[in-house]
C-alpha cells in the first residue's frame, strides 16, 4: 500500500506540473523536425576528461565496454556474451580481478545486461534475463531478485543511494497497451519496489521497428540519464522530459514538438547529458533505411547562455586532428559518459606527432594488442 500511495501522489504532482504556466512558460522547447545550424565544441570546454589504460595481460583481454565507475575500481565487459566481468584499478590501470558466474543455475547469469557497482557496500549488481544478481568483488554469490513481472524489461540501473537503485522498465516495449512503462527505484536487498513514477501519456508509443519479415529492429535507447545532482526521466510516450531530483521533486525540463501523437513517423527525444550551460540530445527516426540498415539519428545541444539550439561534434584536443567524440552512456553523478580509443588507433596517431599530453604519454607504451585505453568524461567542479 505505501508503494501504490507514493505512486498515486507521483501522478498528481506530474499533472499539477503540467498545469502550472509559469513552469511551462520557462521550459526549453525543442522541434525535433527542425532542421538546426551546426556548431562545433571542445570537449575540455565542457567537462574534464580523465584517460585510463586498462593493463592487459593473458588473462585480462578486453573490449573495454565500461559499465560502471566509482572511485577505486572501473568495471568492464566484452562485447560478447563470454560472462567475463572485469575489475581494473581506477587510478593505475591494473588488472585487479576477472569475474565469471556464466551458466544456468541459480547462482549465474546466463548473460550480462548491464552491471551497476556499490561501492559502499562492495557488490556487482548483474542485470540479466528477468533477474538481478548480486556478487561481492571477489565473485561470491550473494543474493538475486526478480523483475517486478515476467514482462518487465530493466533498462541501464543506476545505484541511486545507499539501500536503492533506479531503473527504467521498458515493460512491453510499449507495444501493449496496458502495460505501461515507468522508472522505479527499487531495493538493493530485495528488488522490492521503494518508489513506481508513472510519466502520464495518452497511448503507447513504441520505438521498435518492424524490418523484413517482421524482423523487429530495436534502436538502443536510454530512459533515464544521471546528471550531476538530479536524474533525467523520458518516456517515448511522452512530450514532455521530466527532471527528478533526489529530494523526490519532480518537474518539467524539455517539451518537444510537434507532438509526438501529431507525427505519421516518430521521431523520438532523448537527453543524453546535462551541464551547466548545456543540454545534449539526440533525436531518433522511427525509420529503417533497408538498404544501410541504418536508422536516421540527429544530435542536438542546447546553449543555455545564447538561448540557441543547434546540431553538435565535439572534438577532443588531446589529438591535434578534428577527433569527434559521441556520448557512449550515462555512468553517475560523478562520472558523465566515457569513450574507448583503441591501442592501434592511438599508436599510430603518436607515430605521426598528433597527441599530447597524458594521452600522448601513454600511447608511447601501447602495443597492437594493448587494451582499448577508456576516457572518462566527468563533470567540472
Amino acid at each position: 500500500m505505501k508503494v501504490n500511495l507514493i505512486s498515486v501522489v507521483l501522478l498528481f504532482a506530474l499533472a499539477g506540473c503540467g498545469k502550472d504556466k509559469q513552469s511551462t512558460d520557462e521550459l526549453v522547447t525543442i522541434n525535433v523536425s527542425k532542421d538546426y545550424p551546426e556548431k562545433e565544441l571542445i570537449l575540455q570546454d565542457i567537462m574534464d576528461v580523465e584517460y585510463i589504460a586498462l593493463e592487459t595481460t593473458d588473462e585480462f583481454i578486453t573490449h573495454g565496454n565500461v559499465m560502471d565507475v566509482d572511485e577505486k575500481f572501473i568495471i568492464v565487459k566484452n562485447n560478447t556474451n563470454d560472462g567475463n566481468i572485469f575489475i581494473f584499478d581506477r587510478k593505475t590501470g591494473k588488472a585487479i580481478r576477472k569475474i565469471n558466474r556464466l551458466g544456468q543455475g541459480v547462482e549465474e547469469y546466463p548473460g550480462i545486461a548491464g552491471i551497476t557497482l556499490d561501492e559502499e557496500n562492495n557488490e556487482l549488481f548483474v542485470t540479466h534475463t528477468g533477474k538481478i544478481s548480486v556478487y561481492d568483488l571477489d565473485g561470491d554469490f550473494k543474493r538475486s531478485f526478480n523483475f517486478l513481472d515476467p514482462e518487465s524489461d530493466y533498462l541501464k540501473v543506476f545505484n541511486y543511494d545507499k539501500d536503492n537503485l533506479i531503473t527504467y522498465d521498458n515493460k512491453g516495449y510499449g507495444m501493449v497497451a496496458d502495460q505501461q512503462p515507468y522508472h522505479l527505484i527499487i531495493s538493493k536487498y530485495d528488488g522490492s519496489i521503494i518508489q513506481k513514477i508513472t510519466i502520464p501519456s495518452k497511448e503507447q508509443k513504441t520505438l521498435v521497428i518492424f524490418g523484413d519479415n517482421d524482423q523487429k529492429v530495436i534502436p538502443t535507447f536510454f530512459a533515464t540519464t544521471a546528471t550531476s545532482d538530479n536524474w533525467i526521466l523520458m518516456n517515448l510516450s511522452s512530450d514532455t522530459l521530466y527532471s527528478y531530483s533526489p529530494n523526490g521533486h519532480i518537474k518539467p525540463f524539455i517539451v518537444r514538438t510537434p507532438s509526438i501523437y501529431s507525427m505519421d513517423t516518430e521521431i523520438f527525444l532523448f537527453v543524453e547529458e546535462v551541464t551547466s550551460r548545456y543540454y545534449f540530445m539526440r533525436t531518433v527516426e522511427k525509420k529503417l533505411d533497408i538498404k544501410t540498415r541504418k536508422i536516421p539519428v540527429s544530435r542536438l545541444v542546447y546553449d543555455k547562455q545564447e538561448d540557441s539550439i543547434f546540431k553538435y561534434q565535439i572534438y577532443n584536443t588531446d589529438f591535434l586532428y578534428q577527433r569527434p567524440i559521441y556520448w557512449i552512456s550515462s555512468i553517475n553523478q560523478d562520472i558523465a559518459n566515457w569513450y574507448p580509443f583503441d591501442a592501434p588507433e592511438l599508436i599510430e596517431a603518436y607515430k605521426e606527432g598528433k597527441l599530447k599530453g597524458r594521452l600522448n604519454e601513454i600511447a608511447t607504451k601501447l602495443n597492437e594488442d594493448s587494451n582499448p585505453v577508456i576516457m572518462l568524461i566527468k563533470y567540472k567542479k
